[in-house]
């Protein structure tokens, strides 16, 4: 099954764009190719009060088009995940606005244990004033959020849902423009997987990542493209996988040989799939991981 991405997404960087009668976008200026266009700041409420879903960037100019793109006060500063894409911009608009940040909890893996940055990396610093469980609620003069805990690209990972207009914002869990990348030890596939099934229970009209375009036309066809899409990377990486007493393989190689669809600069992303995907199976019983690499028993 195609996944149906949405690569036609091209935002004018600080402009705040409405996208219902309670959420405005603005987009921060930090394109890349894990942020794609950059990262888009969701504006919930109204003028009695404003919720910030993913700051993004330490980034004064985004920064200020937030202050003058919010309807009203920022009464609460929201972030799905502790990536420095997302939240690194809390801290300065939680110092000017007052607001709280809020979250599910902070970055679960130190430092040390942590994967390589793709992009900004992790935000081990982020000053939460208090933390969500799944199914918290986040109350506004105009609406209600609720927090769905959703782990598997970040074990901290949350989206929020508008109940009062069908709406998600799925962070970094559902983008329209690529697939998450799951990188353990806090990337987690057995997690992500089951996250997808969650969003797969529910009857959300329009999804929000914070990169990338709304995807509103069949959103949970598109979940379903995507779990199908997963699912084929990890029998296509099983069967790359030798027998238990040939020479074992190391997930870099078994990137190379089934990733062959992607730019070679992305390969490390694609080896941190393959772990992910192995840990997976090493759970399951169907790999071994040996010190020259994994082989199949």
């Amino acid at each position: 099954m195609a996944i149906p991405f949405i690569k036609a997404f091209d935002p004018e960087y600080g402009e705040a764009v409405p996208l219902s009668p309670l959420v405005t976008r603005v987009v921060a200026k930090n394109p890349g190719p894990f942020t794609f266009t950059g990262s888009g700041t969701y504006l919930v409420g109204d003028r009695e009060g404003v919720a910030v879903i993913d700051p993004g960037p330490q980034n004064d100019a985004h920064r200020a088009a937030l202050l003058a793109a919010a309807p009203g006060p920022i009464t609460v500063i929201l972030v799905t995940h502790t990536h420095l894409d997302h939240s690194g911009g809390a801290a300065a608009l939680a110092a000017e606005t007052g607001a709280p940040v809020i979250g599910f909890a902070p970055h679960a893996v130190s430092p040390d244990k942590a994967p390589p940055a793709l992009d900004e990396g992790a935000d081990w610093s982020l000053p939460f004033d208090s933390f969500l469980a799944d199914g918290d609620d986040i109350a506004l003069p105009a609406c209600r959020l609720t927090a769905i805990h959703t782990p598997g690209h970040c074990a901290n990972h949350l989206c929020f849902s508008l109940e009062a207009e069908g709406a998600l914002f799925t962070g970094d869990h559902i983008m329209g423009w690529a697939t998450t990348v799951i990188a353990p030890p806090d990337g987690d596939m057995e997690a992500y997987l089951d996250s997808l099934d969650r969003l797969l229970a529910r009857e959300d009209r329009v999804y929000y990542p914070t990169h990338g375009a709304p995807i509103a036309d069949n959103p949970k066809g598109f979940v379903e493209a995507i779990k199908a899409h997963r699912l084929a990377r990890d029998a296509a990486i099983l069967a790359a996988v030798p027998l238990q007493g040939d020479p074992p393989v190391r997930a870099r190689d078994i990137a190379a040989a089934v990733y062959t669809d992607i730019p070679q600069g992305l390969l490390m992303a694609a080896t941190l799939n393959v772990t992910a995907h192995l840990a997976r199976q090493e759970k399951a019983g169907l790999v071994l991981a040996t010190d020259g690499g994994y082989c199949r028993l």
